[in-house]
């Protein structure tokens, strides 16, 4: 199982940007999946996630600022990022759950930063 992020990189405060993960998985018959980061010297953590049922879960940090959807047909999901903030600055790291275990992104660097 492989998992491809892309985008990321340098963006203003206040900016937008948009990540997208490719699947080698059926992201439809998984249990979760969604998206991580790691800021320098912290803990990885979750920051969005969608689960089987459809529902969404979203950090604090990013409530109202940040939207994961998926695009079924494609095995693709994405992580929407608006009104960027300096303490969004992380290793973004799309996730995966199924009944075949848990599976990680090679991680992409967002630096929001003037």
């Amino acid at each position: 199982v492989q998992l491809q992020a892309s985008g990321g990189g340098l963006v203003q405060p206040g900016g937008w940007s948009r990540l997208a993960c490719s699947a080698s998985i059926n992201i439809r018959t998984s249990n979760a999946i969604g998206w991580y980061r790691q800021a320098p010297g912290k803990q990885r953590e979750m920051v969005a996630l969608i689960r089987s049922g459809g529902s969404e879960s979203y950090a604090d940090s990013v409530s109202g600022r940040f939207t994961v959807f998926r695009d079924r047909t494609e095995n693709v999901w994405y992580l929407q990022m608006m009104r960027l903030k300096p303490e969004d600055t992380a290793v973004y790291y799309c996730y995966a759950e199924s009944s075949r275990g848990v599976f990680w992104g090679q991680g992409t660097l967002v630096t929001v930063s003037s």
